[in-house]
């Protein structure tokens, strides 16, 4: 493969709002896991939650390897933990203004919403580090290895619960835990497979 070199600032800009977003992502599911009702949605979320921990342990390395202050702030990383502090008050909001199962659903969203910038983080990491061509890349190359296949699950799973449970909310049959759980998608391809199943689960259900 032709590899191509990379402009290192903004790699070092994308490291910087990937930190900060998997920070806020551990406060967003804390937050989540109080909205949570249906059981299996909340054995999922403690699981991404323990995750998301471990994913910032994971950057930490690399920006340990890469000689970088993991605490330095950007303006984009500042708007990254703008919206994860958003996301979280959108959450204490319906909690305290609403309905315990809108309260989830709200919850879900936001989690889709963050965990939608996570998953493209970490795609972008994978990316440079398959066609960049500079000493970074190594480090950069384990860290996506070892987190990538978790950001699937944590992105494509939870959007499933969030329609399911919307479904629900509207009166309709329900398939819970969703297609995208019980298939165990690892891709958006896997994830729309997954989806038009839906209808042949309700029948084996019924």
């Amino acid at each position: 493969m032709n590899k191509k070199p990379y402009i290192k600032k903004q790699l070092h800009e994308l490291l910087y709002q990937a930190i900060e977003t998997e920070r806020g992502g551990i406060k967003i599911y804390e937050t989540a896991l109080s909205c949570a009702q249906n059981k299996d949605l909340k054995t999922e979320w403690q699981e991404y939650l323990e995750q998301t921990r471990t994913h910032e342990q994971v950057l930490m390395d690399v920006f340990g390897e890469l000689g970088l202050d993991p605490d330095t702030m950007t303006p984009g990383r500042k708007v990254a933990a703008h919206i994860g502090d958003s996301l979280v008050k959108a959450m204490q909001m319906a909690k305290a203004g609403d309905t315990a199962a809108a309260a989830q659903l709200v919850a879900g969203e936001c989690v889709v919403l963050a965990e939608t910038k996570d998953h493209q983080n970490w795609e972008l990491i994978g990316h440079l580090a398959e066609h960049g061509e500079g000493q970074e890349t190594k480090a950069l190359k384990t860290a996506f290895e070892l987190v990538a296949q978790d950001e699937h699950h944590h992105l494509y799973h939870t959007k499933g619960f969030l329609r399911e449970l919307w479904i629900e909310s509207l009166g309709l049959p329900a398939v819970l835990p969703p297609p995208e759980e019980v298939k165990k998608v690892e891709t958006a391809i896997g994830a729309a497979r997954a989806e038009n199943l839906r209808d042949d689960m309700l029948k084996s259900k019924n």
